[in-house]
């Protein structure tokens, strides 16, 4: 099992109340599988990601990526686990609007160890003709469409070469065209590069179209 959740639980307190954003959540996802998470807005998806991605951490329970348990490790183990197995794509994109799309794209390597300037530089022209965008890569992400701009995006969360993706409502921004595109991408990476995908989203359609839909409601995983 590539990604493993168990009695996974998540309690935001201040002095007056607690919120439960999730409950007793236990999912296991193979290497290779493309999954959408779905349910109502405010249901604990986007908490499940950011666990899953480990930018956040579960008030209890326990995360296992690839067989490490995640909750053992330290900050920069962590940090350096997040830049080598997992790719992340955001509803807004989150480009840097000073530098051009290729610089954009290089960023997570900046944090490799060992990556030369030119290495990168390779690195981030492949995936950006992967995503149909080579002939872009010199402009800003200002002089881009929104299609255009989460193609960049996907550029950027795959040029580390990463097991997992995780997709935040990916094409919540996009009309259905654009959409359409970018789920192409999403699906040409799973079936054809092996990535496993994590995809938030409300899309029912979009959703169908992937192997598995783990539903949501009050923090609680439904059938």
């Amino acid at each position: 099992m590539l990604i493993q959740l168990k009695e996974i639980n998540k309690v935001y307190r201040t002095r007056e109340i607690e919120t439960v954003a999730l409950e007793n959540v236990n999912i296991g996802i193979e290497k290779g599988e493309f999954v959408s998470i779905m349910g109502p807005s405010g249901c604990g998806k986007s908490t499940l990601l950011n666990i899953i991605g480990l930018l956040d951490k579960p008030t209890s329970g326990t995360v296992e990526l690839d067989g490490a348990i995640t909750g053992s490790l330290s900050d920069n183990e962590l940090a350096a686990m997040r830049n080598r197995k997992l790719g992340f794509v955001f509803q807004s994109f989150h480009l840097i609007p000073t530098l051009n799309v290729i610089d954009n794209v290089e960023l997570p390597l900046l944090y490799r160890k060992g990556v030369s300037g030119s290495e990168r530089r390779r690195l981030a022209r492949e995936v950006l003709e992967k995503v149909g965008l080579s002939h872009r890569m010199r402009h800003m992400p200002g002089q881009l469409s929104g299609g255009q701009s989460q193609r960049v995006a996907i550029a950027r969360a795959i040029v580390g070469s990463p097991e997992i993706i995780l997709a935040d409502e990916p094409t919540g921004n996009l009309d259905s065209k654009m959409g359409a595109e970018v789920m192409e991408i999403l699906h040409g990476l799973n079936r054809t590069d092996g990535k496993t995908i994590v995809m938030v989203t409300h899309n029912e359609e979009q959703a169908r179209q992937t192997d598995r839909i783990i539903r949501f409601f009050d923090g609680r995983q439904v059938l």
